[in-house]
């Protein structure tokens, strides 16, 4: 929880958790909450921000009770499962937006969830399912002259960071993306389709993310329309233009990954289809000696060439040239 005025903090801690059902510790909050509009009173144009990690049921509501949060909007803050959305109108404001981070160790997207409530001297965010912690929010609004505006800085902040963190997530899928390129089209085939179905569940998490936010971006680019002072658009200006980025990135990677997928099942398809001409080929050769073996193994009296001194030589000789043959036009065809 902290207290600004004037771009400055006042009084400021990092965010925290209590265990569920920790009677003591939702009770010491109340009591701090209780005094935070107080000491907004005293100092004009200051403003408390409450930020919130995984709290329990008791301490949202807490916060919920202090500042008159809407009952929907708790309650679509205390579900970690809610899609992006952004409300605004002409005095409270309410985002509920994705966090994402790229693990390089495991090649993985982990997803978060942030709630911001903005209303008249306040700012409450609910962070649940990410890691790191808020303190460089602080250290930014107590070095940069962007706290003058108010809550709406903290909610820019925030957004401004989660929508850097989609920049570098998306570059890195991008990466990805070219790496395994490169291996379905190389000269050695290898099998992809597990790796680029894992990229496209990747790039998928990365839309779910960004595409609620998409329209919301169109409106804040543009000049008409917005419930944004006049001073803060181009900043939130400059967050809708990352998005944008983001999604088209998003889309040309799911459109590479799908090429690639239909490429790499085509040749496997083509492999297999050669593997196959490959076998009978060589069961088409063995057909004729087999055949020619079968017939002189029936053990009749009368047979050509069979008591002849030069007939199994003959018939060995006969059974090579044909097989030869056989040979030299399935490797003209390019079946062997």
């Amino acid at each position: 929880m902290g207290v600004f005025n004037d771009g400055a903090i006042v009084d400021g801690t990092t965010e925290s958790v209590h265990p569920e059902g920790d009677a003591s510790a939702v009770a010491t909050l109340r009591r701090h909450l209780a005094e935070l509009p107080a000491q907004v009173e005293r100092k004009p144009g200051s403003f408390v921000w409450v930020a919130l990690f995984h709290p329990n049921k008791n301490e949202l509501a807490a916060v919920a009770d202090v500042f008159d949060l809407p009952k929907l909007q708790v309650e679509d803050a205390g579900n970690p499962a809610q899609r992006p959305k952004v409300e605004i109108n002409t005095r409270n404001a309410f985002v509920v937006f994705k966090l994402l981070e790229y693990v390089e160790a495991s090649n993985d997207i982990e997803t978060g969830q942030m709630s911001v409530f903005v209303g008249p001297g306040y700012v409450v965010s609910v962070r649940d399912g990410s890691s790191g912690h808020l303190r460089w929010v602080l250290d930014r609004l107590a070095t940069n002259a962007s706290a003058s505006h108010g809550p709406l800085s903290v909610l820019h902040a925030l957004l401004d960071r989660a929508v850097d963190e989609y920049v570098e997530v998306a570059d890195a899928v991008s990466g990805e993306v070219a790496v395994i390129e490169e291996s379905v089209f190389a000269p050695t085939r290898t099998d992809d389709t597990t790796v680029i179905y894992e990229l496209k569940r990747e790039n998928l998490e990365i839309r779910r993310a960004i595409t609620p936010l998409v329209q919301v971006a169109h409106q804040l680019a543009g000049e008409r329309g917005s419930r944004l002072p006049e001073h803060l658009r181009p900043y939130f200006r400059d967050i809708s233009d990352h998005v944008l980025r983001v999604a088209d990135t998003v889309e040309a990677n799911d459109s590479l990954l799908l090429t690639m997928l239909m490429a790499s099942t085509a040749r496997l398809d083509l492999q297999q289809n050669e593997d196959m001409r490959m076998i009978s080929a060589w069961v088409a050769i063995a057909v004729v000696p087999t055949m020619i073996a079968g017939i002189y193994g029936m053990n009749f009296d009368d047979m050509p060439e069979l008591d002849q001194a030069w007939g199994y030589p003959a018939i060995l000789l006969f059974m090579l040239t044909i097989c030869t043959f056989m040979y030299a036009k399935f490797r003209k065809s390019g079946w062997l």
